[in-house]
């Protein structure tokens, strides 16, 4: 093959002259798993691009196949590397991870340089908090293949119609393409590399209420009184940075926040956790424990004077963990201890790009933190490098030491744990949010697109702040996002310190019951979520998916941003989407609530022909019983079949890995004028007849609904009539 033209249209594209630029051959070319290529440029060093994607180091399996067609080309100049990957015919691309625009990400660029950016107005969104070098590519046949570049300097990725180019700033780095026969496939094989989300407990599935700040105890508890009070569900409350004591990570407000475990502890008994804030910016002061040990175990990053780098965030100055360092971790993640033991469930890891709001240094040598050439230690399998290479990493590194500090403390639960600031394969030890939107129509728009990319890039356990962060909101916006936000994977209202009151209740009576009727529907459906999770975790797969999921040969679909699908089987419609482009085939409306389908504001929902949908009754939390009764949706194919998953477990702690779960899978088959329903399959050790006892069925069929009801054991018949 002649390369030249091809590399010198690269060259024109990256802004690279072919009299400067150095061409480099690829070194080492095999396959290291099914239908995934890794590609090794000559002259790499891991040394100088250490991978902190992958969950771990691939190796060789054979030899490419003799019709693999897609190689990437590099090129290295003035000691920045880039690579280009060619592209033929028409290609729908997706990915980048946290990005804002369009879902279909042909001729869209991004910058590669983690970043606080409220509103999303740096750079007009081009950076944002999170790192994914990641594209899926999807051919008009319907299939796929996704691109990993496996760097962490600082870069630009731009997804052209013909050519995907990632140009970094700094050493040479690998590649892994996957190629493979669906959208579907190429994710699970992304999963392969850079690993799966951990199964989170049942209650973080729920709905969470934030505010920056709940500012005393007293306030938290009004807060979770008028949930139960009102019978809206909730899981979770939060607290943000004000229940510190004067923003020292660690601590708790001698005044406000006096009694952590009694609050706690009265959060649980009406069925609520806690999560609570952690920043990695830990103020400089030698009467504050955490800096002190800090300092004593030398895990600060350092100036290269040898001096303490200090930034300036919410405390003041403060020192910043280096957590390349294999110590640094272990010291970070031993603070969870005695933080946990005040009864907090879950932990939320904030401003960790790192955030630095300081004005000692160049603009262009930043970018909102530490100056480039600020070295970090390394240790272990990383090695001593500058910012430039750490920083994308460094939320990541974070919210590994924090995983694992968790954990440790306690062993017998999942830990739960939100972050801000990650990077491709950070799935393995954090959720996220998509960051500090604006209360506005555009960004509720844009929260759908955001939330399916992330998805699409390996981080199913995602979703927005429902309602908008910043800025006021009103009834009809905040009712608007919550009737399709309540479906999203992660589902939490959050407002920003000096905005309105953002709860369910904030805006009036009719916006109240808005608010319920779209929260019972959500916890209508925790059975049908868990068992999505349960399977993301396996696969990698996202819990909410594009449309063009259901069809990936209709290329009108491609490009649908408005709506979504949870798992393969439910259509979501929020309220606002106009003229959506819908799969086709048969899709039965669905109803979980009384009200619901007349309610201007909720999510239109519709179920996919040949499924079988679980859902419970409604409850105000996740501990209580969904399952009493269990409700099966039944929508059937062509063929007049139907079969569905339900996963079962304790909710929390780990003995799923010991077998102690129920995986049934349900059957569907009409004959005549009946519909007979019943377990075809039960994977687990788990006796499932304990948690379900009483099954009620709903077969939706042209727009009718017949209901009977039964249990696991005998099977249940639904009469057509």
């Amino acid at each position: 093959m002649n390369l030249k033209p091809i590399l010198f249209s690269f060259l024109i594209a990256a802004g690279i002259t072919t009299t400067t630029a150095q061409e480099i051959s690829v070194l080492k070319s095999s396959l290291v798993g099914n239908r995934i290529a890794e590609f090794i440029p000559k002259g790499f060093d891991k040394n100088k691009t250490p991978s902190l994607i992958l969950a771990s180091e691939p190796k060789a399996k054979g030899k490419l196949p003799s019709d693999w067609s897609l190689v990437p080309e590099f090129t290295f100049k003035n000691e920045k590397a880039s690579a280009v990957l060619n592209l033929k015919g028409d290609i729908s691309l997706y990915g980048g991870g946290e990005v804002t625009g369009p879902l279909l990400r042909n001729g869209q660029s991004i910058k590669l340089w983690n970043t606080d950016t409220g509103a999303y107005s740096v750079e007009g969104g081009k950076r944002l908090y999170q790192t994914h070098p990641w594209v899926m590519g999807v051919r008009a046949d319907g299939s796929a293949f996704g691109i990993i570049f496996d760097s962490t300097w600082k870069a630009e990725l731009i997804t052209n119609s013909n050519q995907i180019i990632y140009n970094s700033e700094g050493a040479l780095f690998r590649v892994y393409i996957i190629d493979r026969k669906s959208p579907q496939e190429v994710i699970k094989g992304l999963s392969e590399l850079t690993g799966t989300i951990k199964l989170p407990p049942r209650w973080a599935l729920g709905y969470h209420q934030c505010r920056f700040s709940y500012d005393s105890e007293k306030r938290v508890m009004e807060i979770a009184d008028t949930f139960r009070e009102k019978k809206i569900p909730c899981d979770v409350i939060w607290m943000d940075i004000d229940y510190m004591q004067g923003y020292r990570v660690f601590t708790f407000d001698s005044i406000r926040f006096r009694n952590p475990k009694v609050l706690n502890d009265n959060l649980h008994k009406k069925g609520f956790r806690a999560v609570y804030m952690i920043d990695p910016g830990v103020k400089v002061d030698k009467d504050y424990a955490v800096y002190n040990t800090g300092t004593q175990n030398d895990v600060w990053v350092m100036q290269n004077n040898g001096e303490e780098y200090h930034g300036k965030v919410w405390p003041g100055d403060c020192a910043f963990p280096d957590f390349t360092s294999p110590k640094t971790r272990n010291w970070w993640g031993g603070l969870y201890k005695d933080f946990l033991a005040t009864g907090i469930d879950g932990v939320w890891n904030d401003m960790n790009e790192p955030a630095v709001n300081d004005n000692d240094f160049p603009e262009d040598k930043r970018l909102g933190t530490m100056p480039y050439d600020t070295p970090h230690k390394g240790g272990g399998n990383l090695p001593q490098g500058s910012h430039l290479l750490y920083h994308n990493a460094y939320g990541r590194l974070m919210v590994e030491a924090s995983y694992n500090g968790i954990l440790k403390t306690n062993p017998s639960k999942r830990p739960f744990l939100l972050t801000r600031s990650n990077l491709l394969g950070g799935q393995r030890y954090a959720a996220t949010w998509t960051g500090d939107n604006y209360a506005g129509w555009d960004h509720l728009k844009l929260s759908v697109p955001m939330s399916l990319t992330l998805g699409l890039s390996g981080q199913p356990f995602n979703g927005p702040d429902i309602g908008g962060f910043l800025g006021n909101t009103d009834g009809d916006l905040w009712a608007n996002w919550l009737g399709f936000g309540a479906f999203m994977p992660f589902a939490r209202g959050h407002a920003c310190a000096g905005t309105n009151d953002k709860e369910p209740w904030a805006y009036g009576a009719e916006i109240e019951k808005t608010s319920r009727i779209a929260l019972e529907r959500r916890y209508r459906l925790l059975p049908y979520l868990y068992t999505l999770f349960y399977e993301s975790s396996q696969t990698g797969l996202p819990v909410m998916a594009p449309v063009f999921f259901a069809n990936a040969k209709d290329s009108s679909l491609r490009a649908e941003e408005q709506v979504f699908l949870l798992g393969e089987n439910l259509l979501v419609v929020p309220a606002f989407a106009k003229d959506p482009i819908l799969p086709s085939g048969i899709w039965e409306k669905l109803s979980l609530v009384d009200g619901d389908q007349q309610d201007k504001y909720q999510a239109k929902l519709s179920i996919k022909g040949g499924s079988i949908i679980p859902a419970g009754k409604i409850i105000q939390n996740a501990g209580e019983n969904s399952f009493d009764p269990l409700s099966l949706f039944v929508c059937l194919d062509k063929d007049g079949k139907a079969n569905g998953d339900l996963y079962i477990d304790e909710g929390d702690g780990f003995g799923f890995e010991k077998q102690d779960y129920a995986l049934l899978t349900f059957s569907a088959q009409r004959k005549d004028n009946a519909v007979v329903v019943k377990v075809s399959d039960q994977i687990g050790k788990r006796n499932s007849s304990k948690d379900v006892k009483d099954i009620i069925v709903n077969v939706l069929l042209d727009g009718k609904t017949y209901t009977g009801n039964g249990n696991l054991k005998d099977g249940i018949t639904i009469t057509l009539k």
